[in-house]
């Protein structure tokens, strides 16, 4: 039953993605986030105890979520159809391949206007870099390497962790990824409160991330991109980026392009330096955010495919 719970769920968000009218749970994991943070930094004053009160925040949000989700599940076990529906449609949650792909295409077709002033607007919606500066190529680059990496946040991940546990577990690694993205930084505000969860996640990634080597390289054959450097670079590269996750899939879909991402970016007004990532073969363009939408959506299925073998396998 859990294949079919899955499959419900990646094919929906294909043909849905994220609405902006749905309400989606992100939204009320995100406010809980919120309201554990007001109520740790009231409690914990020191820098010392903040970082345990980061520990709290990120327990508490992780397994209510889980728990939460469980319950819901559970509630619609009276009727198998009412059943099916319910963790399709959760697990359709978790996954982002369509809101990954519409949000680069935005920022793809602003650039074919010539709009610098939007295009770095618009990117800015997606990234957490300061973009007021950039130039085309570094819009272009941003980009490019938003989707790589969330090809691993936004699919294979939530996909590993439905496979494993299904529709409680998917949403309990949305609720780890939520709490990076919202409280992992590493600036002056949450460099002790934010420390849990940015560890949490990078463990919640660490396996899915190095699969991504070589989903995405099998993806990029299939496509018609270059295989041995997409595998090549994923592996070379991997540790050329201040996360410990980010560089495999970064890596390989820069080998599959022949083109180089990574350098120095600027982080809520302070300049953060990154080693580059893949060899510069070719210049980096607009077309390459439509190469790598087609190779986040053919990596998003070899992944289906390879885990449901494993998961058959298995049981």
């Amino acid at each position: 039953m859990n294949l079919i719970y899955i499959y419900l769920g990646y094919i929906v968000d294909l043909i849905v993605g994220d609405p902006y009218s749905f309400p989606h749970p992100v939204k009320y994991i995100g406010k809980l986030i919120k309201v554990l943070e007001n109520f740790v930094r009231r409690v914990f004053k020191t820098d010392e105890d903040l970082k345990k009160g980061g520990f709290i925040l990120c327990i508490v949000t992780v397994l209510t979520t889980y728990v939460v989700t469980y319950l819901i599940v559970r509630l619609f076990k009276f009727n198998s159809v009412s059943y099916i529906l319910i963790n399709g449609i959760i697990i359709y949650t978790t996954f982002a391949t369509k809101c990954l792909k519409d949000e680069a295409v935005k920022v793809y077709d602003v650039l074919k206007t010539g709009d610098i002033e939007k295009s770095r607007i618009q990117l800015s919606y997606i990234v957490g870099r300061d973009t007021t500066n950039l130039s085309e190529k570094e819009i272009i680059r941003a980009t490019v390497e938003t989707v790589a990496e969330n090809t691993v946040d936004g699919i294979m991940s939530p996909m590993f962790y439905a496979f494993i546990g299904g529709a409680p577990l998917a949403m309990a690694y949305k609720a780890v990824n939520t709490l990076d993205s919202t409280v992992g930084y590493k600036n002056e505000k949450y460099i002790n409160l934010g420390f849990a969860s940015a560890k949490l996640d990078d463990i919640a990634n660490y396996i899915p991330a190095r699969l991504s080597v070589l989903f995405i390289p099998i993806a990029s054959f299939i496509l018609g991109y270059n295989l041995k450097d997409s595998f090549k670079i994923g592996i070379r590269d991997r540790k050329n980026h201040k996360s410990p996750n980010c560089a495999f899939s970064e890596g390989a879909v820069a080998g599959a392009l022949g083109v180089q991402l990574g350098g120095t970016n600027v982080y809520f007004g302070k300049e953060v330096y990154k080693p580059t990532i893949g060899d510069k073969l070719y210049e980096i363009e607009e077309k390459n955010i439509v190469d790598t939408n087609k190779i986040m959506y053919m990596s998003s299925f070899v992944s289906l495919l390879a885990f449901t073998g494993i998961y058959i396998l298995i049981n």
